[in-house]
């Protein structure tokens, strides 16, 4: 007969269940084993290799002796730069490298420490639904309350701004954004992301815009923080899984303004 562990785990644990695509995967695994052909729409894991050229980098770089230790708190420079310059081309945005961009292993890192770094109990979060469900555990860690917001197919799948205004906004610290949206696709226009920028600034409300989907079959690239006066009230998080098929590099950045990044970091 099997014993009781010993230890214990925090009851914050009991807030929190296995992650919804590690469950879905086991499922997929156990159908495949059984014969059955399943064709999967859950987690979007690119079926692409990275650009050869990109590979062949990897390959030269990784052999070198010095480059194995330790990177700076704060990522190489190398790469701020470069994902400063990758802001400015496509959305026309000016970040300065040295601060007010945060390299990740991913965007569910940044999840995480946004939410440990804002959020305590007696706080509200927005989250989207339907919505990636990292937002919902994380912050049920932080002993944070949920308050779900619909989003709608006939609204552009898009928060209803006035009716949130009708309800009490006084305990909500932060908004998840998620566009261009998953699970439905849907990209934000420049109006809406203004529309919430000042949203944000009324009811003094962190809005944090989830943005790895902006290259997969979207002619026109948006951020967030492209909005004039977004910063005040915006974060961004970024990634190079879907965008250029490095999933598995774990390569993520945070984009914002320098006294918020600091907090996080």
């Amino acid at each position: 007969m099997k014993s009781e562990p010993i230890i214990l785990p925090a009851s914050r644990m009991g807030q929190v269940e296995e992650y919804y695509f590690s469950r879905k995967l086991k499922e997929i695994a156990s159908l495949r084993a059984d014969g059955k052909k399943v064709i999967n729409l859950g987690i979007g894991s690119p079926d692409q290799a990275p650009d050869e050229e990109v590979i062949q980098t990897l390959i030269r770089e990784s052999s070198k002796k010095e480059v194995h230790g330790y990177q700076s708190y704060l990522g190489l420079p190398e790469l701020r730069q470069a994902f400063s310059m990758w802001y400015k081309k496509y959305f026309k945005v000016d970040l300065n490298p040295n601060t007010e961009i945060l390299p990740l292993i991913g965007s569910k890192e940044g999840i995480m420490h946004i939410s440990m770094t804002y959020l305590e109990p007696g706080d509200e979060v927005l989250v989207p639904n339907p919505g990636y469900p990292a937002y919902s555990a994380v912050a049920q860690l932080t002993g944070a309350t949920l308050r779900y917001y619909a989003l709608e197919e006939s609204k552009n799948w898009q928060a209803d701004l006035d009716l949130l205004a009708k309800t009490d906004l006084s305990k909500v610290k932060l908004m998840w954004l998620n566009y261009p949206n998953m699970p439905t696709g849907a990209p934000a226009d420049m109006d809406y992301f203004t529309a919430l920028v000042q949203f944000a600034k009324q009811y003094h409300i962190l809005l944090v815009n989830d943005n790895p989907y902006t290259f997969v079959l979207n002619p026109e690239k948006h951020s967030l923080l492209s909005v004039p006066g977004a910063m005040d009230v915006a974060l961004e998080l970024n990634s190079l899984s879907k965008a250029h098929n490095l999933a598995g590099w774990r390569i993520g950045m945070l984009a914002g303004r320098a006294d918020y990044l600091a907090e996080i970091w």
